[in-house]
Order: structure tokens, then sequence, then C-alpha cells
């Protein structure tokens, strides 16, 4: 069967270690107690759990601190203007470590015999390079070619120790890593600037963009995901790094970034697609309903021509196929809502994800 692309790929369970019609989180939750956090995600969804941020903690639980916790031989001190390079470990990444270490303790006093897909977030490595300083000078290590090389390699040692770690936690659970770059399409445009917010720091090269990408994909040795909820996402260089899937806010995507998105999915990659606001709106403190969140997956697969299933020589079968790659999820990260908002919302994710095989009937009658 085709699209307006070419063929579309065989689309099973068996490729997403997610069963159909899941729900998950991006990462970020409000609050400060991982114990009570893990509870939550593990109570509301169930499917695909995820490992969340808390960052009210403080510096060290946020995204770039968090994630250079796991660095080798690269410490890391928090300075006025952020994170910065610096020659020995000290408190800042002291405090970082002692974060993560309790989310781990956290995750295998909840979790520690669960069996099935469990989700753990990263900040990708250009992220990271855009928002951590060199030693010498005020610029992000983006500046540095040399210097985002021994980022990434130490990136991906620390990931590949991170993930053996959550394994001996949870043994049984299948793990999902999610390289989060919010940065990477300012990266791209040449948008991040210098220290003295007169320039902006060159482009990479494109080959590096996609290469050191890759090299964070081929460490985790694991289903692996980039997720960026900027409107407009580079589907290309996380398809052409060997993502096995892509993560983005469908409700921000601009239009000429759809294109993109289809070749992800005609690829088979997974998608985690954001449905939910991740904050509730000034007069509207509850998520949308889950209908409304549900119709925008399928309406987006209408207007990129794809079957909502497959036919596997028996006929089509229900909900396979478009429920089995996609994963509802809140927009972006919800460190920023309401306890009460961040639960309703998972609530509304699940929701969507079991009516979507119905919605599809309705499509196909």
């Amino acid at each position: 069967m085709g699209s307006k692309l070419g063929r579309v790929p065989e689309i099973t369970e068996e490729r997403f270690p997610w069963p159909p019609a899941s729900a998950t989180g991006v990462g970020s939750l409000p609050g400060t107690d991982p114990l009570e956090a893990l509870r939550l995600v593990f109570g509301e969804l169930p499917d695909l759990p995820h490992l969340p941020e808390l960052p009210a903690r403080g510096p060290g639980a946020d995204l770039t601190g968090r994630t250079a916790a796991l660095l080798v031989d690269l410490p890391v001190e928090l300075t006025a203007a952020g994170w910065r390079f610096t020659a020995r470990p000290g408190r800042d990444l002291r405090r970082a470590l002692g974060f993560l270490s309790a989310d781990l303790d956290a995750l295998e006093e909840v979790a520690g015999g669960y069996a099935g897909p469990l989700k753990i977030q990263v900040c990708g490595p250009w992220t990271l390079a855009a928002t951590i300083e060199l030693i010498r000078s005020q610029d992000p290590a983006l500046a540095d070619p040399g210097a985002v090389a021994d980022l990434t390699a130490s990136l991906a040692e620390g990931l590949a120790a991170h993930v053996a770690e959550v394994r001996k936690r949870v043994p049984r659970a299948r793990i999902v890593v999610q390289a989060d770059e919010p940065a990477l399409p300012a990266v791209i445009a040449g948008e991040v600037p210098t220290a003295s917010r007169l320039n902006r720091l060159p482009v990479p090269e494109p080959a590096d963009l996609e290469s050191h990408l890759g090299s964070i994909v081929r460490a985790a040795r694991a289903f692996t995901l980039v997720h960026c909820c900027a409107l407009s996402v580079p589907f290309g260089i996380i398809k052409g790094a060997g993502a096995d899937g892509v993560g983005c806010d469908l409700g921000a995507l601009a239009q000429p970034a759809e294109d993109g998105l289809a070749e992800a999915v005609e690829a088979g990659l997974g998608v985690v697609a954001g449905v939910i606001p991740a904050t509730g709106a000034p007069g509207a403190p509850e998520p949308p309903p889950a209908d409304r969140a549900a119709r925008v997956v399928t309406a987006l697969w209408q207007r990129l021509g794809w079957p909502f299933a497959r036919d596997g020589g028996a006929g089509l079968v229900k909900g396979e196929g478009v429920a089995a790659q996609v994963v509802f999820a809140p927009a972006c990260g919800m460190a920023g809502a309401m306890l009460g908002y961040a639960r309703a919302a998972m609530e509304r994710c699940c929701e969507a994800a079991r009516l979507l095989p119905e919605l599809i009937e309705e499509e196909r009658t």
C-alpha cells in the first residue's frame, strides 16, 4: 500500500518495545519527591512508564545538570550563567550525582519487579554542547568542535554505564532511551549566541550533526528515540543518526516539518506524539478531552496520506499500524505544571491512546 511518499513499511507490534495504544511522559514533572513522582508515573502510565526528572529540587536536577552528572572525566560546576566545565569535581557535581542516586534508589523501590518497557531520558549531545560553557571561555562548548567531540565521547560512555545501572536496578525492564534535543534546531540554524550575545556560533558540519547524535544512539544499546518539541524538528538528522524513534509536539509542529515526520514514519520509526499541552492555559486549567487529543493523530495521518492499518494478507487489522507506531504523550516536560494538571494530562494521554483504535475504525467506515 502506498502513500504520497512511497511504499508504506510493515508496522507491527513487534517493531516497538511498547504495546499498541500506549502513553508515556516526556520527562520532567512538578514536585521534589522522587518516590511520589515514580508512584504517580507507574500508576498513570503503566504501559510505558519513565524515570521522571524533578528540576524543582534545584540545580543538578535540571536537564543539563542531570546529564552532566553522567559525563566521564568531564566535571562541571555551576556559575551565575549556568553550567561550565571545570578542572575537578566539586559540590555542584556531587549534588547532581546525589539527585540521580536518589532517583535510582526510588526507581528500584517502586519498579524493582516491573517487567515491561521503561523509558529514561538524557540531554542529547548538541543541547548539552549549547548549554555548558568551556573552562577558559564563557562561550558554550559548541564553539569548539574538539570540545564537542570530547563531550560526545564522554556522554556516550556515561550513558552506557547509566543504562547498565538502570538494568541492574530493574532487571526485567526493556529500556527505552530518550535523548532530549530542544536546542538542536537552534544549533542547525546558527542561532546559538556567543557569550557576548553579539554574535552567533557557526553551524557544525552536517556530517558531525548526525555522527555525534549517532554516537549516543549506538552507545545506549537500547531502543533510542530523539525528542525535540520545537517548531522545526530536524527529522532527517534524527533519522540519519540511526534513532529508532522521534518525539515531538504535534500541536506546535510547523507545516513544512510534516514532510520530515512523514519520512520518519515511512522509515518505520516510532513516534512519541505530544498531544496534550504541558501546562494548563489561563482560564483552562484542565487538559483537553481525550478524543480531541486522539484526533490530532488521526488528522495528521490523513494529511500525510498514510493508512491507519496494515494489510497482512487476511485483511486490515483494527488498530494495527498507527496504534502500534505512535505513543501518546504531553507536548513537553511538565515541570511547570501543577501536580493535579500533570496527573490529569497523563490520564488524558492514556484515554486518547485507548480511543485511537476506535477512531481508526470510524475513519475507515
